[in-house]
Formats: structure tokens, C-alpha cells, sequence
């Protein structure tokens, strides 16, 4: 493509005025070109006077009832309409584009363990939507970044933003069977003190400790590695690594195919869970809706 330097932009004519002459070229009337535009036809003669002006010769011969291009004019107007049709072009891909693509900028785990199992549907659903997820624990600022929607964890007062919540961030130990059989079976809490803790220093542990009633100095006495999601944690624990502390409902498959166990009906929940974010000046943008409406429905069935 052709770059257009400094000097040229500066040269080039107002955008309106090559506006109107494309519209009175193209119907070699000006009543029709300001209709065409929503202007009067006094606006669109001072424009056209305007751009014979800058550029130095007549666009047009103005005869009863009828007007017809100059030399000039004839010069002009093939490449301004194709200035234009190349402008209309690039508008419609770039809307296709955006309207065609859903970017979801969601946590590691929830993208791997939930949206993977369930995202075919929405694709049977909306077959012209391709969808890009952005796995990230930061939060999005969609001001900024080319991102639709977020699934984010946390508490759900994030200003600016349209929160639906999905369901509660609980969690609870899980270690694989084969882990548990080293010691003969987890029978109770006091038992997981015998295995190695995955992340100890995840105040998740600490929070579900106290809750039944071990000693949490414990914890501060194990190795402090953290491999920082829960996806990871849960293939070491698969792994007969050690125990992990997760999101029960993150891990229905491991436990339905018996890869982890969850041991304890005793579940922590400090209030936090995981939402569904967008712009507030955006909920009615179709793919947005559509996704909306999908995954609501989706978690609603479980």
C-alpha cells in the first residue's frame, strides 16, 4: 500500500468537501449529492466552491438544469470514488472482524478445566463467532485492550463493569487414590499431616485448617513452593505429588473418572467467586449477549 508522507496529508483537501464531490459526481446533481449527505444544497455548492479553490480549477460546468464534470473533475472523481470504496472496505472487515471474534480474557484453571469442556456448545451455537482466550490473573482494562468479556475471581465490586456471577470460589483438599493408599486411606483431617501439602503457604490451607481444627503451624513447616493455578496444583496432586486445595467445581471430571479424590465433605468459603465482567456501555453488543446467555444457561444446567 501506498504511504502517504506529511506533506501530502497537509495538502490533501477538507474530507467533507471531497465528500460532497464524490456525491454531485456521482449524480451530476447537487440537489441529489445534499439529500444524499443530509445537507442543504446551499451547503453543498460551498463546498464544492471550497475544493475548486484548493484546487485551482472548475470541477464542474454548472448548465441549465444539468451540470457536467470538467477535465479536472474527470481527473478527480474515478480515484475519489475509489478512495472511498477502499474506505468502505476496510470499514466493513474491520466491524466483520470485531463482530466475528470474541476475545475472553479468563484465569489458567477456568479456561482449562471448565471452558474447554463446555465451549463446543457455544460454537455449535454460534458457528460465525471464533473465540480467543486470553489466560491471565491480572485484571483487564478494557479501555485499553482488545478484550470482550473476563471471568475473573474475587468479590465482584469492580467499578465500571457488569458483574453475573457463575458460582462460589469454595475449596476443599483433594490428593490422588493411590496417595491416600500410602497411609491407608485419608479417614480424617489429621491424616493429611502425614502427606506432603501442596502451595502450604496459600491462605486457602490456612483458612481450611482452622476450620477443621488442625494446628496451622504446621503448614510454615512444609517446603513453600507454590506453582501458582490450580490447574498445575491438581496434576501434581494427580500425580501423587502431594495434596492439593481447589475449586470442587473445577474438577468434577477428575473426580467422576476417580483421578482425585476429595476426601472431606468440609469446605472452605471466604466469599469469594468467580463472575462474568464486561463494560457496562456494552452488554447489548450481540457476541457479548450471545455469550452471556450461553454460559449463564450453561452453569444454570449444572
Amino acid at each position: 500500500m501506498p504511504e502517504l508522507k506529511s506533506r501530502q496529508v497537509s495538502q490533501l483537501p477538507p474530507l467533507q468537501a471531497i465528500r460532497v464531490f464524490e456525491a454531485v459526481a456521482r449524480h451530476l446533481s447537487f440537489t441529489k449529492a445534499a439529500g444524499e449527505l443530509g445537507m442543504t444544497q446551499a451547503a453543498a455548492s460551498y463546498q464544492i466552491k471550497l475544493l475548486e479553490e484548493r484546487v485551482g480549477a472548475p470541477l464542474f460546468l454548472r448548465r441549465p438544469r444539468q451540470i457536467v464534470l470538467t477535465e479536472a473533475g474527470q481527473r478527480m472523481a474515478p480515484a475519489v470514488s475509489e478512495a472511498f470504496a477502499l474506505l468502505g472496505g476496510a470499514y466493513a472487515a474491520a466491524r466483520s472482524g470485531a463482530d466475528g471474534m470474541l476475545c475472553v480474557s479468563t484465569l489458567l484453571t477456568f479456561a482449562s478445566n471448565w471452558l474447554a469442556q463446555h465451549l463446543g456448545s457455544f460454537q455449535v451455537a454460534h458457528p460465525s463467532l471464533a473465540v480467543r482466550l486470553d489466560t491471565s490473573n491480572r485484571l483487564v482494562d478494557f479501555a485499553r485492550e482488545d478484550i470482550d468479556i473476563a471471568i475473573r475471581s474475587g468479590g465482584g465490586n469492580w467499578p465500571g463493569v457488569e458483574v453475573h456471577k457463575l458460582f462460589n470460589a469454595d475449596f476443599t483438599p483433594m490428593l490422588s487414590p493411590k496417595l491416600a493408599a500410602t497411609i491407608g486411606g485419608v479417614k480424617e483431617p489429621a491424616d493429611l499431616l502425614r502427606l506432603p501439602i501442596l502451595d502450604p503457604g496459600d491462605i486457602w490451607w490456612r483458612d481450611w485448617f482452622i476450620a477443621a481444627g488442625l494446628p496451622v503451624e504446621e503448614l510454615a513447616k512444609r517446603p513453600g513452593s507454590s506453582m501458582g493455578a490450580q490447574a498445575y496444583e491438581a496434576n501434581a496432586a494427580i500425580a501423587g505429588q502431594g495434596v492439593a486445595i481447589v475449586t470442587a467445581a473445577l474438577f468434577k471430571a477428575e473426580l467422576a473418572d476417580g483421578r482425585l479424590i476429595q476426601p472431606f465433605d468440609l469446605v472452605g468459603d471466604d466469599g469469594q467467586a468467580y463472575w462474568l465482567v464486561y463494560p457496562q456501555a456494552r452488554r447489548n453488543v450481540p457476541k457479548i449477549r450471545a455469550f452471556r446467555e450461553w454460559i449463564l444457561a450453561e452453569i444454570a444446567g449444572q
